[in-house]
């Protein structure tokens, strides 16, 4: 009975220091409300678009080694091995920036990719989807939380120092959920 209590306490102050999602909603809103084709959020992490990710022209002169596209397989975003050849390491997820889509499961296979790629010497990696705010985004952010140990909030004033990022609704209530659960496992560390 004590330990359903414990777990409960546990899960209760995790929760507390995690916002809601309107609350993180409003930290989205504020500050920066414009971003580019393509923005650096975190050395060597390039956040962008669609329109980025057909440029290999552009992303050859930048040096990216790697690419994430988490729009893969969908109408307008088509990168795949064979677009960027040989000397650009490919990975896609086929997620849709629905709220009802489960992105969780790509949450920590994402964060491998990207920390491979930041930790290859001279690596420089390039995250997109459509407009580069709301799939990548939250793909980035896991990243954060994962690798570097950001809670969410921190994680998105970090990216937000460099663009304008906005997660869907669902994204977000999976992202609080990482967040949690990675406080979690913290606390019960110490």
């Amino acid at each position: 009975m004590a330990d359903h209590a414990s777990a409960v306490c546990d899960s209760h102050s995790a929760q507390s220091q995690t916002p809601s999602v309107k609350e993180l909603e409003d930290i989205l809103h504020s500050g920066k409300t414009s971003c580019n084709h393509v923005d650096e959020v975190w050395p060597n992490l390039f956040l962008g678009d669609m329109f980025m990710s057909h440029d290999r022209y552009a992303l050859w002169k930048m040096g990216i080694t790697h690419v994430l596209n988490a729009a893969h397989g969908k109408m307008c975003c088509k990168g795949s091995h064979d677009f960027y050849g040989t000397t650009v390491d490919y990975n896609g997820v086929p997620a849709n920036d629905l709220p009802g889509f489960d992105l969780s499961p790509y949450f920590y296979p994402s964060a491998q990719f990207i920390h491979g790629a930041l930790t290859s010497p001279g690596a420089k990696i390039f995250v997109h989807c459509a407009v580069g705010v709301s799939r990548s985004a939250s793909l980035v952010l896991a990243y954060l939380m994962i690798y570097h140990h950001f809670s969410l909030v921190d994680a998105i004033k970090k990216v937000k120092e460099n663009r304008w990022i906005f997660p869907n609704r669902g994204f977000l209530k999976q992202l609080r959920t990482l967040d949690m659960n990675l406080q979690k496992h913290s606390h019960s560390l110490e």
